[in-house]
């Protein structure tokens, strides 16, 4: 069993293997998407996401991919994102965020590369946009009040929210006809110019996601404030487009 490979292409080979191994012809692509495909990838702190593209026979056995999900999580390797081509085509409209990320940065492993030739509609990425927003801007209020005191549970908090609000950004910029940058802070940095944000407010939270902030408590909690009043900004916006 390999060790945390240095980067993702060191365990292309041999997880594609694997995959092979339990699927055979049902298998129809692999590729890489998230932090691996956008030159972000930490070896110990990222996570290494595939997205497994199955025929509809494949996916009726999916009980075949129990030993190589278990086997691959121990290098951290996330479960991938098992589907079939007709569910990727039939959800566009549904979840155009994240097959908008999908689209842009990823890195096709094996197979048929089922992902570059993706079209998201404008209408339905706003929708989820506006509808993104508003449901982040509570979850942000809310967990604001629920830390509390506790400076541990606010800061993971805002770490977990990071790359939710990464991706709602990357689909405006998409919405207003811009490139989207490859990494979080350059994305969080176009957004704000593009939108009269507070740019720092986003550097400092690309800190907090990476583990490398250290300010005070108070700090803290004065970065999160800033944080919801720029959502609600935010989510204004968005309803005038």
């Amino acid at each position: 069993m390999p060790r945390i490979p240095e980067s993702p292409e060191d365990i292309f080979a041999r997880f594609t293997e694997d995959v092979q191994a339990a699927f055979g012809e049902e298998l129809v692509s692999i590729a890489l998407f998230g932090s691996g495909a956008r030159g972000e990838y930490v070896p110990e702190k990222s996570d290494i996401n595939f997205i497994v593209v199955l025929t509809q026979k494949g996916m009726d056995r999916l009980n075949a991919a129990l030993d190589l999900v278990a086997k691959w999580r121990k290098v951290k390797v996330a479960v991938p994102l098992f589907l079939t081509q007709e569910y990727i085509d039939s959800a566009l409209d549904t979840f155009p965020i994240e097959f908008l990320g999908m689209h842009k940065f990823h890195k096709n492993v094996f197979g048929k590369d089922c992902l570059s030739g993706l079209e998201i509609e404008s209408n339905d990425l706003r929708r989820q946009i506006e509808r993104e927003l508003r449901g982040k801007l509570i979850y942000l209020r809310t967990g604001f009040l629920s830390a509390g005191g506790n400076r541990g549970r606010l800061q993971e908090m805002l770490a977990a929210s990071v790359a939710a609000f990464n991706a709602i950004f990357e689909g405006l910029l998409y919405l207003k006809g811009q490139d989207l940058p490859e990494t979080r802070l350059k994305v969080f940095e176009k957004a704000a110019e593009l939108f009269n944000l507070d740019k720092s407010v986003f550097a400092q939270l690309t800190l907090i996601k990476k583990g490398e902030w250290h300010g005070s408590q108070v700090q803290l909690q004065a970065i999160a404030m800033s944080y919801i009043f720029q959502i609600k900004k935010m989510v204004e916006l968005v309803n005038k487009i």
